[in-house]
């Protein structure tokens, strides 16, 4: 009888281990570490960047130790709607459509989306690294280059500009090098390597046409982890906050990178 019991209690237990599933102290954080700076990994594997930087600084402030759950970008939605993590810290922008199925945090970077322009075109019509969007949509016959389905090609396309759709974003930009195309708008850091690869033909105009929110993205419902996360992006801006930290760790990276800017790049809408 004593035996039954016992292997009834053993059973009942590993029952309520699996049914809650794993040790709540620890809080996992999903993000593609493919992505330097902002999330990749050393030379010894360990993920590091700045969104791993927040995600340890997030557990810090909950008293909790962090789990970094390397997941593809596409998947990390779905991951977090099966629980297999509990957060996302990934520079995933908030959109419409993504917050039908999750809950963002308040916003805590901006990404900027910004120009590369080839040199002879830009030569032509007095377009300089300082010139604005209103500027460069003045501009008659800009050839625009973009990828089906992105921001690159959407974006001129919403201002009723013809695009002319590349298969991937290096032939898009060798288009902007060689000159068969004038301008493609993406993200920073393509836009910069693009232009790095092609100093004497591009250049990059730095004034955004969008500056997209990033946030963290929590569960439906999760009302409890929604307000800490919050309570948590609040006190970047204190002094010693978390952007300072930030600004100090980062800042000669990501200078080094963008060659023009530092943190505050991502920092101001």
């Amino acid at each position: 009888m004593k035996k039954t019991l016992l292997l009834f209690t053993l059973l009942f237990t590993i029952f309520v281990l699996s049914a809650c599933g794993r040790d709540q102290s620890v809080l996992r954080v999903g993000m593609d570490l493919k992505y330097p700076p902002f999330e990749t990994v050393d030379l010894e594997n360990d993920p590091v960047g700045i969104s791993v930087d927040i995600a340890y600084a997030l557990g810090e402030f909950l008293g909790r130790e962090v789990e970094i759950v390397n997941t593809d970008f596409g998947s990390l939605i779905p991951s977090l709607q099966a629980g297999e993590i509990d957060i996302i810290i990934a520079s995933m922008s908030i959109t419409a459509t993504r917050s039908e199925i999750v809950d963002f945090s308040n916003p805590y970077f901006f990404f900027k989306i910004i120009t590369l322009v080839n040199q002879n075109f830009a030569t032509a019509n007095g377009i300089t690294e300082d010139s604005t969007v209103e500027e460069l949509l003045a501009v008659a016959g800009t050839r625009y280059v973009g990828i089906a389905s992105q921001v690159s090609a959407s974006i001129p396309q919403s201002y009723g500009k013809q695009v002319t759709e590349a298969t991937d974003l290096g032939t898009a930009v060798e288009s902007v090098a060689q000159g068969t195309s004038d301008v493609l708008l993406m993200s920073a850091n393509p836009v910069v390597d693009g232009h790095k690869a092609n100093m004497s033909t591009t250049l990059v105009m730095w004034d955004p046409f969008v500056a997209s929110p990033i946030g963290m993205a929590v569960q439906k419902g999760n009302t409890e982890l929604l307000e800490k996360a919050n309570e948590f992006i609040a006190t970047f801006n204190d002094q010693g906050g978390l952007y300072s930290v930030l600004s100090t760790k980062w800042d000669a990276v990501l200078l080094e990178r963008l060659g023009r800017y530092g943190l505050s790049f991502y920092i101001n809408e």
